[in-house]
Protein backbone atom coordinates (compact mmCIF):
# COMPACT_ATOMS: atom_id res chain seq x y z
CA UNK A 1 0.00 0.00 0.00
CA UNK A 2 1.19 3.84 -0.50
CA UNK A 3 2.37 5.97 2.07
CA UNK A 4 -0.26 7.21 3.96
CA UNK A 5 -1.40 11.06 3.91
CA UNK A 6 0.13 13.35 6.45
CA UNK A 7 -2.58 13.82 8.40
CA UNK A 8 -2.86 10.13 9.40
CA UNK A 9 0.30 11.02 11.45
CA UNK A 10 -1.35 13.66 13.34
CA UNK A 11 -2.04 13.31 17.45
CA UNK A 12 -5.24 13.63 17.54
CA UNK A 13 -6.03 14.93 20.95
CA UNK A 14 -9.58 15.64 21.34
CA UNK A 15 -12.52 13.76 19.61
CA UNK A 16 -14.57 16.88 19.00
CA UNK A 17 -17.56 14.56 17.72
CA UNK A 18 -17.53 12.23 19.91
CA UNK A 19 -18.73 8.71 18.52
CA UNK A 20 -19.44 5.83 21.46
CA UNK A 21 -20.21 2.75 20.22
CA UNK A 22 -23.79 2.23 21.09
CA UNK A 23 -24.80 -1.64 22.48
CA UNK A 24 -28.35 -1.66 21.34
CA UNK A 25 -30.69 -4.83 20.17
CA UNK A 26 -33.06 -3.56 17.66
CA UNK A 27 -36.61 -5.31 16.94
CA UNK A 28 -38.44 -5.15 13.77
CA UNK A 29 -38.45 -6.66 10.29
CA UNK A 30 -34.79 -7.62 9.47
CA UNK A 31 -33.23 -7.26 5.62
CA UNK A 32 -30.23 -9.01 6.17
CA UNK A 33 -28.57 -9.21 3.16
CA UNK A 34 -27.86 -12.21 3.09
CA UNK A 35 -29.22 -13.90 -0.51
CA UNK A 36 -33.06 -13.35 -0.55
CA UNK A 37 -33.70 -13.56 3.49
CA UNK A 38 -36.04 -11.65 5.24
CA UNK A 39 -36.82 -12.07 9.06
CA UNK A 40 -40.43 -10.52 9.38
CA UNK A 41 -39.77 -10.46 13.12
CA UNK A 42 -36.38 -9.90 14.24
CA UNK A 43 -33.38 -8.60 15.70
CA UNK A 44 -29.96 -6.99 15.28
CA UNK A 45 -27.52 -6.75 18.24
CA UNK A 46 -24.45 -3.76 18.58
CA UNK A 47 -22.18 -3.49 20.61
CA UNK A 48 -18.36 -2.64 20.73
CA UNK A 49 -18.91 -1.54 17.14
CA UNK A 50 -19.98 -4.20 15.54
CA UNK A 51 -22.81 -6.55 15.07
CA UNK A 52 -23.21 -8.86 17.82
CA UNK A 53 -26.40 -11.01 17.04
CA UNK A 54 -28.98 -11.15 13.73
CA UNK A 55 -31.85 -13.46 14.12
CA UNK A 56 -35.08 -14.29 14.81
CA UNK A 57 -36.71 -12.23 17.71
CA UNK A 58 -38.38 -15.38 19.39
CA UNK A 59 -35.28 -17.44 19.42
CA UNK A 60 -33.81 -15.15 22.07
CA UNK A 61 -32.34 -11.68 21.00
CA UNK A 62 -29.36 -11.66 23.47
CA UNK A 63 -30.06 -9.25 25.93
CA UNK A 64 -26.77 -8.53 28.10
CA UNK A 65 -26.42 -6.10 30.74
CA UNK A 66 -26.81 -2.80 29.94
CA UNK A 67 -27.78 -3.43 27.07
CA UNK A 68 -30.82 -1.31 25.70
CA UNK A 69 -33.73 -2.78 23.85
CA UNK A 70 -35.21 -0.56 21.59
CA UNK A 71 -38.74 -2.16 20.08
CA UNK A 72 -38.03 -0.34 16.94
CA UNK A 73 -40.64 -1.85 14.84
CA UNK A 74 -40.27 -0.76 11.24
CA UNK A 75 -37.55 -2.66 9.30
CA UNK A 76 -33.70 -2.86 10.08
CA UNK A 77 -31.35 -3.17 7.02
CA UNK A 78 -27.73 -2.21 6.19
CA UNK A 79 -26.49 1.05 5.81
CA UNK A 80 -27.35 2.30 2.85
CA UNK A 81 -24.69 3.07 0.24
CA UNK A 82 -24.17 6.14 -2.19
CA UNK A 83 -21.37 5.04 -4.96
CA UNK A 84 -21.59 8.20 -6.85
CA UNK A 85 -22.04 11.31 -5.32
CA UNK A 86 -20.57 14.82 -5.31
CA UNK A 87 -19.96 16.21 -1.73
CA UNK A 88 -19.10 19.63 -1.99
CA UNK A 89 -21.85 20.66 -4.73
CA UNK A 90 -25.01 21.42 -3.32
CA UNK A 91 -27.43 19.95 -6.10
CA UNK A 92 -28.70 23.53 -6.28
CA UNK A 93 -26.33 26.00 -7.78
CA UNK A 94 -24.63 25.81 -10.90
CA UNK A 95 -21.89 23.50 -11.36
CA UNK A 96 -18.89 24.87 -13.12
CA UNK A 97 -19.42 28.25 -10.90
CA UNK A 98 -19.39 26.38 -8.15
CA UNK A 99 -15.95 24.83 -8.65
CA UNK A 100 -14.83 27.30 -10.26
CA UNK A 101 -15.75 30.57 -7.69
CA UNK A 102 -17.13 28.93 -3.96
CA UNK A 103 -14.51 29.66 -1.42
CA UNK A 104 -12.74 26.34 0.15
CA UNK A 105 -14.26 27.15 3.25
CA UNK A 106 -17.62 27.67 1.37
CA UNK A 107 -16.87 24.04 -0.62
CA UNK A 108 -16.27 22.97 3.18
CA UNK A 109 -19.75 23.73 4.96
CA UNK A 110 -21.55 22.34 1.48
CA UNK A 111 -19.77 19.13 2.41
CA UNK A 112 -20.57 19.22 5.97
CA UNK A 113 -23.95 19.90 5.37
CA UNK A 114 -24.32 17.05 2.78
CA UNK A 115 -22.91 14.78 5.08
CA UNK A 116 -25.62 15.69 7.96
CA UNK A 117 -28.03 14.80 5.29
CA UNK A 118 -26.71 11.19 3.89
CA UNK A 119 -27.17 10.05 7.88
CA UNK A 120 -30.85 11.47 7.68
CA UNK A 121 -31.18 9.30 4.84
CA UNK A 122 -29.24 6.24 6.22
CA UNK A 123 -26.68 6.46 3.99
CA UNK A 124 -24.02 5.55 5.81
CA UNK A 125 -20.96 5.33 2.91
CA UNK A 126 -20.58 7.77 0.24
CA UNK A 127 -18.08 7.48 -2.52
CA UNK A 128 -17.02 11.27 -2.96
CA UNK A 129 -15.74 11.29 -6.81
CA UNK A 130 -14.74 14.67 -6.96
CA UNK A 131 -15.01 18.33 -6.98
CA UNK A 132 -11.58 20.15 -6.58
CA UNK A 133 -9.77 18.90 -3.51
CA UNK A 134 -13.01 19.30 -1.12
CA UNK A 135 -13.29 15.20 -0.43
CA UNK A 136 -10.04 15.03 0.85
CA UNK A 137 -10.46 17.31 3.48
CA UNK A 138 -14.02 15.77 4.06
CA UNK A 139 -12.13 12.35 4.89
CA UNK A 140 -9.73 14.21 6.97
CA UNK A 141 -12.35 15.70 8.97
CA UNK A 142 -14.40 12.52 9.53
CA UNK A 143 -11.45 10.28 10.52
CA UNK A 144 -9.84 13.12 12.75
CA UNK A 145 -12.93 13.37 14.71
CA UNK A 146 -13.72 16.56 13.71
CA UNK A 147 -17.14 16.19 12.11
CA UNK A 148 -19.47 13.51 12.37
CA UNK A 149 -20.21 11.98 9.13
CA UNK A 150 -20.91 8.88 7.17
CA UNK A 151 -17.87 6.46 5.51
CA UNK A 152 -16.05 8.42 3.08
CA UNK A 153 -14.54 6.76 -0.21
CA UNK A 154 -12.92 9.68 -2.08
CA UNK A 155 -11.21 9.61 -5.28
CA UNK A 156 -9.30 13.28 -4.15
CA UNK A 157 -9.24 15.39 -7.76
CA UNK A 158 -11.05 13.33 -10.37
CA UNK A 159 -8.34 13.24 -13.12
CA UNK A 160 -8.38 14.80 -16.89
CA UNK A 161 -6.92 15.30 -20.14
CA UNK A 162 -5.88 19.31 -19.76
CA UNK A 163 -8.96 20.88 -21.45
CA UNK A 164 -11.23 17.62 -20.83
CA UNK A 165 -14.65 17.13 -19.83
CA UNK A 166 -15.65 18.84 -16.90
CA UNK A 167 -11.56 20.25 -16.13
CA UNK A 168 -12.83 22.97 -14.08
CA UNK A 169 -13.04 20.65 -10.67
CA UNK A 170 -10.93 18.23 -11.82
CA UNK A 171 -6.72 17.49 -11.99
CA UNK A 172 -5.61 18.28 -15.85
CA UNK A 173 -2.91 16.59 -17.34
CA UNK A 174 -1.05 16.08 -20.50
CA UNK A 175 1.08 13.28 -21.43
CA UNK A 176 2.26 9.97 -20.00
CA UNK A 177 4.21 11.32 -17.16
CA UNK A 178 2.06 13.90 -15.87
CA UNK A 179 -0.81 11.42 -15.44
CA UNK A 180 1.94 9.68 -13.17
CA UNK A 181 2.16 12.33 -11.44
CA UNK A 182 -1.70 13.25 -11.35
CA UNK A 183 -2.31 9.79 -9.79
CA UNK A 184 0.44 9.97 -7.58
CA UNK A 185 -0.73 13.47 -6.02
CA UNK A 186 -4.37 11.73 -5.08
CA UNK A 187 -2.81 9.02 -3.54
CA UNK A 188 -0.64 11.24 -1.62
CA UNK A 189 -3.58 13.12 -0.82
CA UNK A 190 -5.25 10.17 1.26
CA UNK A 191 -7.38 8.97 -2.48
CA UNK A 192 -9.02 5.63 -2.00
CA UNK A 193 -9.61 5.27 -5.56
CA UNK A 194 -8.43 7.24 -8.98
CA UNK A 195 -11.38 8.56 -11.02
CA UNK A 196 -10.79 9.55 -14.47
CA UNK A 197 -13.21 11.39 -16.93
CA UNK A 198 -12.83 8.73 -20.62
CA UNK A 199 -15.19 10.58 -22.55
CA UNK A 200 -17.93 13.76 -23.21
CA UNK A 201 -18.80 13.90 -27.14
CA UNK A 202 -15.74 12.35 -27.75
CA UNK A 203 -12.87 9.74 -26.24
CA UNK A 204 -10.02 11.45 -24.30
CA UNK A 205 -6.51 10.22 -23.14
CA UNK A 206 -4.58 9.25 -25.71
CA UNK A 207 -3.65 5.28 -25.57
CA UNK A 208 -0.12 6.18 -23.73
CA UNK A 209 -2.07 8.43 -20.98
CA UNK A 210 -4.66 5.74 -20.33
CA UNK A 211 -1.88 2.76 -19.69
CA UNK A 212 0.14 5.29 -17.83
CA UNK A 213 -2.49 6.26 -15.35
CA UNK A 214 -4.05 2.63 -15.03
CA UNK A 215 -1.04 1.36 -14.11
CA UNK A 216 -0.15 3.29 -11.32
CA UNK A 217 -3.40 3.07 -10.05
CA UNK A 218 -2.78 -0.62 -10.14
CA UNK A 219 1.20 -0.21 -8.53
CA UNK A 220 -0.54 1.72 -5.96
CA UNK A 221 -2.93 -0.87 -4.78
CA UNK A 222 -5.91 1.37 -5.28
CA UNK A 223 -8.98 0.66 -8.12
CA UNK A 224 -9.82 2.99 -10.89
CA UNK A 225 -13.36 3.98 -12.15
CA UNK A 226 -14.14 5.98 -15.16
CA UNK A 227 -16.64 8.49 -16.17
CA UNK A 228 -17.76 6.58 -19.41
CA UNK A 229 -20.97 6.80 -20.97
CA UNK A 230 -21.23 5.50 -24.51
CA UNK A 231 -20.47 1.84 -26.24
CA UNK A 232 -16.13 3.28 -27.61
CA UNK A 233 -15.81 4.45 -24.09
CA UNK A 234 -16.87 2.05 -22.08
CA UNK A 235 -15.38 -0.69 -24.31
CA UNK A 236 -12.13 1.16 -23.70
CA UNK A 237 -12.10 1.69 -19.82
CA UNK A 238 -12.64 -2.42 -19.80
CA UNK A 239 -9.64 -2.71 -22.34
CA UNK A 240 -7.28 -0.66 -20.42
CA UNK A 241 -8.09 -2.24 -17.18
CA UNK A 242 -10.54 0.04 -15.50
CA UNK A 243 -12.30 -1.41 -12.66
CA UNK A 244 -15.70 0.31 -12.75
CA UNK A 245 -17.56 2.21 -15.25
CA UNK A 246 -19.56 5.29 -13.99
CA UNK A 247 -23.05 5.79 -15.51
CA UNK A 248 -23.02 3.78 -18.87
CA UNK A 249 -24.63 4.37 -21.77
CA UNK A 250 -25.37 2.65 -24.77
CA UNK A 251 -23.39 -1.14 -25.21
CA UNK A 252 -22.55 -3.19 -28.34
CA UNK A 253 -22.70 -7.16 -27.24
CA UNK A 254 -18.92 -7.24 -27.64
CA UNK A 255 -18.49 -4.62 -24.40
CA UNK A 256 -21.15 -6.27 -22.82
CA UNK A 257 -19.26 -9.68 -23.10
CA UNK A 258 -15.91 -7.80 -21.72
CA UNK A 259 -17.78 -6.11 -18.95
CA UNK A 260 -18.93 -9.75 -17.70
CA UNK A 261 -15.75 -11.23 -18.31
CA UNK A 262 -13.55 -9.10 -16.57
CA UNK A 263 -16.09 -8.49 -14.15
CA UNK A 264 -16.18 -4.89 -14.09
CA UNK A 265 -19.78 -3.57 -12.25
CA UNK A 266 -21.33 0.19 -13.90
CA UNK A 267 -23.09 2.42 -11.21
CA UNK A 268 -26.01 3.63 -13.27
CA UNK A 269 -26.43 7.80 -11.93
CA UNK A 270 -30.12 7.71 -13.58
CA UNK A 271 -31.64 10.31 -11.27
CA UNK A 272 -30.43 14.05 -12.63
CA UNK A 273 -32.32 12.73 -15.85
CA UNK A 274 -35.12 11.22 -14.07
CA UNK A 275 -35.46 14.41 -10.91
CA UNK A 276 -34.89 16.78 -13.90
CA UNK A 277 -37.53 15.48 -15.74
CA UNK A 278 -40.10 16.69 -13.28
CA UNK A 279 -41.00 20.58 -14.20
CA UNK A 280 -42.42 20.75 -10.18
CA UNK A 281 -39.44 19.91 -9.16
CA UNK A 282 -36.95 21.07 -11.89
CA UNK A 283 -38.49 24.57 -11.63
CA UNK A 284 -37.76 25.18 -8.31
CA UNK A 285 -33.86 24.78 -8.95
CA UNK A 286 -34.35 26.98 -12.04
CA UNK A 287 -33.41 24.37 -14.44
CA UNK A 288 -34.34 26.10 -17.62
CA UNK A 289 -37.70 24.58 -19.67
CA UNK A 290 -35.70 23.54 -22.75
CA UNK A 291 -33.89 20.92 -20.20
CA UNK A 292 -36.87 20.03 -18.70
CA UNK A 293 -38.21 19.04 -21.78
CA UNK A 294 -34.87 17.15 -22.77
CA UNK A 295 -34.69 15.40 -19.77
CA UNK A 296 -38.39 14.51 -20.56
CA UNK A 297 -37.36 12.64 -23.85
CA UNK A 298 -34.70 11.44 -22.43
CA UNK A 299 -36.85 9.41 -19.85
CA UNK A 300 -39.44 8.58 -22.36
CA UNK A 301 -36.87 6.79 -24.69
CA UNK A 302 -36.39 3.51 -22.91
CA UNK A 303 -34.08 2.35 -26.09
CA UNK A 304 -31.40 4.94 -24.48
CA UNK A 305 -31.17 2.30 -21.54
CA UNK A 306 -31.42 -0.66 -23.69
CA UNK A 307 -27.46 -1.30 -22.68
CA UNK A 308 -27.39 -0.97 -19.51
CA UNK A 309 -30.97 -3.40 -19.42
CA UNK A 310 -28.82 -5.96 -21.53
CA UNK A 311 -25.68 -5.53 -19.13
CA UNK A 312 -27.84 -5.93 -16.27
CA UNK A 313 -29.63 -9.35 -17.30
CA UNK A 314 -26.20 -10.57 -18.89
CA UNK A 315 -25.02 -10.68 -15.50
CA UNK A 316 -23.19 -7.17 -14.93
CA UNK A 317 -23.31 -6.18 -11.33
CA UNK A 318 -25.55 -3.16 -11.28
CA UNK A 319 -24.61 -0.62 -8.19
CA UNK A 320 -26.45 2.57 -6.80
CA UNK A 321 -25.39 5.77 -7.20
CA UNK A 322 -27.46 9.11 -7.84
CA UNK A 323 -24.86 11.86 -8.70
CA UNK A 324 -25.73 13.26 -5.68
CA UNK A 325 -25.19 17.35 -5.94
CA UNK A 326 -25.74 17.96 -9.50
CA UNK A 327 -28.54 20.03 -10.36
CA UNK A 328 -31.55 19.28 -8.37
CA UNK A 329 -30.28 16.26 -7.22
CA UNK A 330 -30.09 16.49 -3.18
CA UNK A 331 -28.04 14.61 -1.27
CA UNK A 332 -30.10 12.26 0.59
CA UNK A 333 -32.85 11.40 -2.75
CA UNK A 334 -32.69 7.82 -2.39
CA UNK A 335 -35.92 6.60 -3.89
CA UNK A 336 -36.56 8.04 -7.53
CA UNK A 337 -33.11 6.22 -8.75
CA UNK A 338 -34.32 3.07 -7.29
CA UNK A 339 -37.43 3.43 -8.60
CA UNK A 340 -36.25 4.23 -12.39
CA UNK A 341 -33.92 1.61 -11.53
CA UNK A 342 -36.48 -0.86 -11.25
CA UNK A 343 -38.93 0.89 -14.06
CA UNK A 344 -36.00 0.63 -16.71
CA UNK A 345 -35.22 -3.39 -15.56
CA UNK A 346 -31.55 -3.26 -14.27
CA UNK A 347 -32.88 -4.60 -11.22
CA UNK A 348 -35.82 -6.82 -10.68
CA UNK A 349 -37.99 -5.75 -7.84
CA UNK A 350 -37.49 -3.31 -4.64
CA UNK A 351 -35.16 -6.10 -2.87
CA UNK A 352 -32.89 -5.79 -5.67
CA UNK A 353 -32.63 -2.08 -5.89
CA UNK A 354 -31.99 -1.65 -1.44
CA UNK A 355 -28.85 -4.78 -2.58
CA UNK A 356 -28.00 -2.33 -5.33
CA UNK A 357 -27.17 0.21 -2.61
CA UNK A 358 -26.37 -2.03 0.18
CA UNK A 359 -24.86 -5.77 -0.58
CA UNK A 360 -23.35 -5.29 -4.02
CA UNK A 361 -22.31 -1.98 -3.39
CA UNK A 362 -20.25 -3.57 -0.63
CA UNK A 363 -19.06 -5.80 -3.02
CA UNK A 364 -17.91 -3.04 -5.59
CA UNK A 365 -15.92 -1.31 -3.46
CA UNK A 366 -14.22 -4.18 -1.57
CA UNK A 367 -15.68 -3.36 1.92
CA UNK A 368 -18.18 -6.33 1.76
CA UNK A 369 -15.98 -8.37 4.87
CA UNK A 370 -16.83 -5.61 6.64
CA UNK A 371 -20.11 -3.68 5.52
CA UNK A 372 -23.10 -4.60 3.40
CA UNK A 373 -25.26 -7.32 4.98
CA UNK A 374 -26.56 -7.46 8.28
CA UNK A 375 -24.35 -10.79 10.10
CA UNK A 376 -22.83 -11.62 13.09
CA UNK A 377 -19.01 -10.27 12.97
CA UNK A 378 -19.46 -7.23 10.75
CA UNK A 379 -19.18 -3.71 11.43
CA UNK A 380 -22.23 -2.23 12.68
CA UNK A 381 -23.50 0.36 9.83
CA UNK A 382 -27.29 -0.42 10.09
CA UNK A 383 -30.07 1.68 9.63
CA UNK A 384 -33.96 1.66 11.06
CA UNK A 385 -36.64 2.66 9.20
CA UNK A 386 -40.38 3.01 9.54
CA UNK A 387 -42.48 0.36 7.41
CA UNK A 388 -41.65 -2.09 4.93
CA UNK A 389 -39.63 -0.97 2.02
CA UNK A 390 -39.86 -4.32 0.41
CA UNK A 391 -43.53 -2.92 -0.23
CA UNK A 392 -42.91 0.49 -0.98
CA UNK A 393 -39.67 2.21 -1.78
CA UNK A 394 -40.87 5.30 -0.36
CA UNK A 395 -40.60 4.04 3.53
CA UNK A 396 -36.86 4.62 3.08
CA UNK A 397 -37.15 8.34 3.06
CA UNK A 398 -38.58 7.61 6.54
CA UNK A 399 -35.25 7.10 9.03
CA UNK A 400 -35.35 6.45 12.44
CA UNK A 401 -31.96 5.13 13.35
CA UNK A 402 -28.54 5.36 11.89
CA UNK A 403 -25.62 3.90 12.82
CA UNK A 404 -22.22 4.12 11.47
CA UNK A 405 -19.77 1.54 12.98
CA UNK A 406 -22.16 0.79 15.61
CA UNK A 407 -21.99 4.70 16.43
CA UNK A 408 -25.76 5.96 16.21
CA UNK A 409 -25.02 8.99 14.10
CA UNK A 410 -28.64 10.25 13.70
CA UNK A 411 -31.86 9.34 15.67
CA UNK A 412 -35.26 11.27 14.27
CA UNK A 413 -36.70 13.25 17.48
CA UNK A 414 -38.90 11.62 19.23
CA UNK A 415 -37.60 7.77 18.44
Amino acid sequence: MPEAPAWKFQPVLQDLAPREPASVTLRGRVITGVGDEVIEDGHVTLAGGRIVSVGAWGAGAPAGEGRAVVAAGGTILAGLINSHAHLAWDGIHDLAAQSMHDAPEISAYKAAANMLANLRAGITLVRDLGMNRSGAFAKQAVEQGVFAGPRLLICAEAIVQTGGHTYWCCREATGADEMRRAVRDQVKDGADLIKIMMCHDLLEFTDAELEAIVDETHRSGLPITAHATFDAAIERAVDFGVDTVEHGGSMSDRTIGKLVEKGVPIVTTFSPVVIQSKPEVARTYDIPEWKIRERQHAVADRSRYDGLLRAARAGVRIVFGTDAGSPAVRHGVVVPEMEFMIEVGVVADNHAAIMSATREAAIMNRLDDRIGTLEAGKEGDVIVVDGNPLEDLGDLERVRMTFVRGCCLYSRPGV
